[in-house]
């Protein structure tokens, strides 16, 4: 039995980062639909998510690895249609809830199937047969329409009247069921108030029509996976599409007998892990970015750890007087290397007037050159803030890093 190839840690992480598109240079000129689209082929999904106190959660990794660029060729490509410029891509339970390729949506009917009843509240759904046939006849009637929107015009229950979970009305649980099991999707988001639709009428005939078998789907979802990590263990593949065990083990069996996969050991890792066939292992560390609390490359926190030795979760739960970093704090990549964190907060409206991407506080990681990192930090921060409209970087005094940041800053 031939051993499997070895990578050292170094090396695992030049392939992440680069499977991640972090190691190319960033378009020049304005960001288009076709980079877009080379961009979710590569890295599959933009997870959504609602804090918005810095940037959402989608935009960011578009910035992070194409550079400023005009917010609304994601939000056409995401939330609109027309003849010159089709929907390229529709939201799903693909990670958590995400943007994925329009194409793709067949790989997930699976979980349409699993989700018929709804992901969570299965038992309000279950107890309103009746309901979901209502919601489905009102959008149908109505056009997208947000669950306050469909509530009104069925008057299914006075307006204010929640159920007891997350405060969510019935019609607001049976809505988001109806859009895990595949039969409403996102039509459009205003205010990111997501708007409900059929998915007839907002896929094309040909996605609705395509049939993939359930194996295939996992095993198309499980090489994905692996393509946009570079290079993981089966643990971190199934987290990315958040799939089963059950559902991984055998679609890495098939893919490595059919030579689309290779085993091999990486240096520090106690489970065995996977490479693309033919996958280059970059000589030198590139990459150098500001990475959201949901970046892909930083989606599954123990691969992070044993990649960079950098122990990272969101605090945002977490009551402030117990937070170690801040409440929405962003790793920084550089050359390759977590090498720092800063908790970013977009002030719109200043008591002094103005606005500012503020640092509520900086920190670096042990080893690190202040210095280097907070020259380097500036230059990114600088220009997140002019991509996001805001006037100027301010920086509190939180972290080591906040003084030398200061002074990097001018």
């Amino acid at each position: 039995m031939t051993r499997p190839a070895r990578l050292s840690t170094a090396q695992a992480r030049r392939v992440a980062v680069a499977a991640q598109g972090f190691a190319e240079a960033a378009p020049r000129g304005a960001i288009t639909r076709t980079h877009l689209r080379r961009l979710i082929s590569r890295i599959q999904v933009l997870q959504l998510d609602s804090v918005s106190v810095a940037v959402r959660a989608h935009y960011a990794p578009v910035f992070s690895r194409l550079g400023p660029y005009d917010r609304d060729v994601l939000d056409r490509a995401a939330w609109s249609h027309s003849a010159r410029s089709p929907r390229l891509l529709v939201e799903y339970w693909a990670h958590e809830a995400a943007l994925m390729a329009v194409e793709d949506w067949p790989l997930l009917r699976w979980r349409m199937r699993e989700y018929r009843h709804g992901r969570w509240g299965k038992e309000i759904v279950a107890k309103n047969p009746q309901l979901r046939d209502d919601v489905v006849a009102a959008v149908t009637e109505l056009g997208p329409s947000t669950a306050g929107q469909i509530e009104a015009y069925l008057e299914s229950e006075p307006r204010g009247r929640k159920g007891p979970w997350w405060d969510r009305s019935e019609t607001k649980w049976v809505a988001e069921a109806l859009f895990a099991s595949g039969v409403l999707t996102t039509a459009t988001r205003v205010g990111f108030a997501r708007h409900y639709d059929l998915s007839e009428r907002v896929l094309p005939p040909e996605v609705l029509a395509r049939d993939v078998d359930d194996d295939e789907a996992l095993r198309e979802l499980t090489l994905r996976a692996a393509g946009a990590l570079g290079v993981g263990t089966e643990a971190d593949i199934r987290d990315y599409f958040r799939l089963a065990a059950g559902q991984v083990k055998p679609a890495l069996a098939k893919l490595v007998a059919e030579g689309e996969l290779e085993p091999v050991e990486v240096a520090g890792w106690a489970a065995p892990a996977y490479l693309r066939a033919g996958q280059l292992v970059p000589r030198v560390d590139r990459g150098t970015a500001l990475l959201c609390p949901f970046d892909p490359l930083i989606f599954f926190r123990p691969r992070v750890e044993r990649l960079w030795n950098f122990h990272y979760r969101i605090e945002i739960y977490t009551p402030a007087p117990k937070r170690q970093f801040g409440y929405y704090v962003w790793p920084f990549l550089l050359d390759g290397e977590l090498v720092g964190r800063v908790d970013l907060k977009a002030e719109r409206t200043r008591p002094a007037g103005g606005s500012a991407l503020h640092v509520v506080g900086a920190f670096t990681e042990d080893g690190q050159d202040r210095s280097r990192v907070a020259a380097a930090l500036a230059k990114e921060l600088t220009t997140m803030a002019s991509w996001l409209g805001l006037d100027e970087v301010t920086v509190g005094e939180r972290g080591d890093l906040a003084a030398p940041l200061t002074h990097a800053l001018g």
